[in-house]
């Protein structure tokens, strides 16, 4: 039964990564017609609609007080700003690169969970982090595609979404993860609207570049549904890996649509990142509890 759970899993766990993958190339494909503000309105538009209906088929909506708290209010920034310099890298570096370094999430979030929720984490986990940190230098450092502010931008995705994750972390059970979920894709939406202006303005949308931001934010919504999925049955230790498996899509879709080419030390850059990774994971499961780097892989539907 476990394995049937295990193998259900890992399926929904492969779909969630295939639909996170397709999401940021369809992203990437409208970057040269809209900029981030616009993209991030039209986008969070459709998402907050869906998302909205799902919530309310739910029953989950509470009163505006509930959100007015702290914590809550850091991870809806730190959703904004992840989306903001996730999308403007896009834009300007290879698929298949911002896809590994944002490979480094979970590593980020057990770093973060032992430095400011007091997480116990061993030597051996430590020297995993700090690998996986050099593999994440590596995949910056080769190449015309080295030390570009685009590549340093989606470094501080990555630290934005750890700090978004750990605050998740902190939140009362009591509160419907679907009410913050919407309250997050609202407020995104609406800073994406007041960057419209100081990024250049309203850009006229071809049929083409409509259709790609409406299939984006299904896909999206389709892989928040299926990540929540994979994690809810199963062993957590045997489905979380196979989230590295939206490398191989990322740097596919990057080489048959994007005409990119991943050099060796982009290669070499990923084996570290996902083997450290792998190997915190490994170590958390053998500790016997849930790993701390769950949340950064589970998403804001959790």
């Amino acid at each position: 039964m476990q394995s049937s759970s295990n193998f259900r899993g890992i399926v929904f766990m492969c779909l969630a990564m295939v639909a996170f993958s397709c999401n940021d190339a369809l992203v990437k494909s409208v970057t040269g017609a809209m900029n981030v503000g616009q993209i991030m309105f039209v986008r969070g538009l459709l998402t907050t609609l869906m998302v909205i209906v799902i919530a309310r088929h739910f029953r989950a909506f509470r009163p505006l007080r509930t959100i007015m708290k702290p914590v809550i209010i850091l991870r809806i920034v730190m959703e904004a700003l992840a989306s903001i310099t996730y999308i403007s890298a896009l834009g300007q570096i290879p698929l298949a690169n911002a896809s590994a370094i944002m490979q480094a999430l979970p590593l980020a979030v057990t770093l973060g969970a032992a430095v400011f929720l007091g997480e116990p984490v061993g030597w051996r986990r430590w020297t995993a982090i700090f690998a996986g940190f050099i593999g994440v230098l590596i995949v910056l450092r080769p190449g015309p595609e080295g030390f570009t502010p685009a590549a340093l931008t989606v470094v501080a995705c990555v630290f934005c979404t750890a700090t978004r994750d750990l605050c998740t972390r902190r939140i009362d059970y009591d509160i419907p993860s679907l009410y913050i979920t919407v309250t997050t894709a609202l407020v995104t939406t609406l800073v994406g609207a007041a960057l419209i202006v100081p990024l250049g303005g309203w850009q006229p949308m071809s049929s083409t570049t409509i259709i790609h931001v409406a299939a984006a934010s299904l896909l999206l919504m389709v892989g928040y549904q299926t990540i929540v999925l994979a994690m809810r049955g199963g062993d957590i230790s045997v489905i979380a890996p196979f989230r590295y498996t939206s490398l191989l899509f990322a740097i596919a879709i990057g080489i048959f649509f994007f005409s990119e080419k991943p050099d060796a030390w982009m290669l070499v850059g990923v084996a570290v990142i996902v083997g450290s990774g792998l190997y915190t994971f490994y170590r958390e499961s053998r500790r016997g509890k849930t790993p701390v780097a769950r949340s950064a892989v589970t998403g804001p539907l959790e």
